[in-house]
């Protein structure tokens, strides 16, 4: 896949070399360019080039662990994350959304479905920083598609690609309530096979962000026992 001119660079992380191999011969049948890194140290290296445009990070690796690393590439970068893990506890996929995964998947997984969630990933953050687009604005808060951050007032804050996501759907339809299983459906883009707490992790590191007081929310609301809205304040 390409963006603009370039094929899209993936950055693969793991300690198995065997899996790394594999998947990089795959999406490099794909017209992906693709670099590895075998511990958490040298995926941070890598992960500070520019080019990186999306991180399959796994969990459990050696030097610094996969949540540590997503943490660290969080303070310079917004590049989306799709975690691996050979666990299957909740508290594991959880925890990588918690600290800015875009996505996980649970070790062994099919290719295909890799590819696919990849590829949904890179469409919407794509088309949503298309040149042209500029910015749309409800009440406070305003998007900058080119920049994927949002302001409010003079804050400028900003984004993982699924957190903008999130916030570009709600801004969009002002009062609209989304239920979580529309959500998954809209912002994941394929028969996601998670839970709806992802959803509700998303949400929550959402109004973490813009929210003065994520306690008592003010623009993103819970319609209890229907879903999630916007509203402009």
């Amino acid at each position: 896949m390409f963006k603009g001119d370039f094929p899209v660079k993936i950055l693969i992380v793991d300690d198995e070399k065997l899996l790394v191999k594999g998947i990089k011969f795959n999406l490099e049948q794909d017209g992906y360019e693709i670099e590895t890194a075998y511990d958490g140290e040298e995926a941070l290296r890598l992960a500070r080039d520019k080019g990186i445009g999306l991180i399959i990070l796994d969990l459990m690796l050696p030097k610094i662990d996969g949540i540590t690393v997503c943490q660290k590439v969080r303070e310079f970068s917004n590049v989306p994350i799709i975690m691996l893990t050979a666990k299957t506890e909740d508290i594991d996929k959880i925890l990588g959304l918690e600290y800015g995964a875009d996505d996980y998947m649970t070790k062994p997984f099919n290719i295909l479905e890799l590819k696919a969630r990849i590829k949904a990933i890179l469409r919407r953050s794509s088309a949503s920083s298309a040149p042209g687009r500029g910015t749309i604005s409800a009440g406070e808060v305003e998007l900058d598609y080119n920049l994927r951050r949002i302001r409010i007032g003079d804050r400028s804050i900003e984004l993982t690609s699924k957190e903008f996501d999130l916030c570009e759907l709600f801004v969009s339809n002002p009062g609209k309530v989304y239920s979580r299983e529309n959500l998954l459906d809209i912002i994941w883009g394929y028969d996601y096979p998670g839970d709806i707490r992802t959803v509700d992790v998303h949400v929550r590191r959402l109004r973490e962000k813009i929210e003065p007081n994520a306690a008592t929310p003010k623009f993103i609301l819970t319609k209890w026992g229907v879903g999630y809205y916007f509203k402009e304040n």
